[in-house]
């Protein structure tokens, strides 16, 4: 049986794992947004485990601080292609906030990177606590959008570490200076390196350029971080869906 997430189907995240035939105890967070979606006892939800696996259920308890869910049936949704993102450390309700569009767009991976000049921002999103706080942001983005999957969340990075740790695959440098019409083939895993407020400085750039990224502009105006990594994210979408619906012809 394939399951389908309806819009009149609540959809709650999991992290405990679940199975067929057998309750699954959600914590307080997925309670309290149980009652702020106004889900009673016996209502129909769907799960998610952020790592593929979907989930129809019953609500059979519902207390202000967990939730139990009898599982029904679970299918295991297929990823997107790969789209890995090299966001700046950078302001933190900014880099929130593409934190929820990341996840909404499928991204697959979001590393944070300490760019030289992230380093004059504050209050600037970095370290364990920012991260659980990005997770938790994501989640809510997951169950809202009707995904699947979660992105994998790295630790703060240099520009070292995350130029080191890209997969092979089609690499995209967002800059100013870049080639204005970067629709061109694109294969997955593609990774997507934005800069940090003021750009890239020159030896981030010709490292970047290296690596084998190339240097891709986007808009005749300046963009913020955050807008030019979603318009960047949605280009790479739309071109590899492109590139699968031409295989499968």
């Amino acid at each position: 049986m394939e399951l389908r997430t309806q819009s009149a189907v609540v959809t709650l995240f999991a992290a405990e794992p679940f199975a067929p035939g057998r309750p699954v105890l959600l914590g307080e967070a997925e309670a309290r947004h149980a009652h702020v979606r106004r889900v009673v006892v016996g209502t129909r939800v769907c799960l998610v485990d952020g790592a593929g696996r979907r989930a129809a259920g019953t609500l059979v308890r519902l207390a202000k601080t967990q939730a139990t869910v009898a599982v029904e049936t679970v299918e295991q949704v297929a990823p997107l292609p790969d789209v890995h993102l090299l966001v700046p450390i950078a302001d933190r309700d900014r880099m929130l906030w593409l934190a929820e569009k990341a996840t909404e767009f499928g991204v697959t991976s979001w590393r944070p990177v300490v760019w030289r000049r992230s380093r004059s921002v504050s209050p600037r999103g970095e370290g364990v606590t920012f991260r659980q706080k990005t997770r938790a942001r994501m989640i809510s983005a997951l169950t809202q959008s009707g995904g699947a999957w979660l992105p994998a969340l790295y630790p703060d990075a240099t520009p070292e570490r995350a130029i080191a740790a890209c997969p092979a695959g089609t690499r995209w440098m967002l800059d100013a200076a870049g080639d204005r019409d970067p629709m061109q083939p694109i294969a997955a895993p593609a990774t997507i390196a934005v800069g940090p407020e003021g750009g890239f400085e020159d030896d981030e750039r010709t490292a970047l350029l290296d690596a084998g990224f190339l240097a891709v502009h986007l808009a005749p105006l300046t963009l913020r971080f955050e807008t030019a990594a979603m318009a960047g994210v949605a280009m790479a979408r739309v071109a590899l869906s492109a590139s699968v619906e031409l295989d499968h012809e």
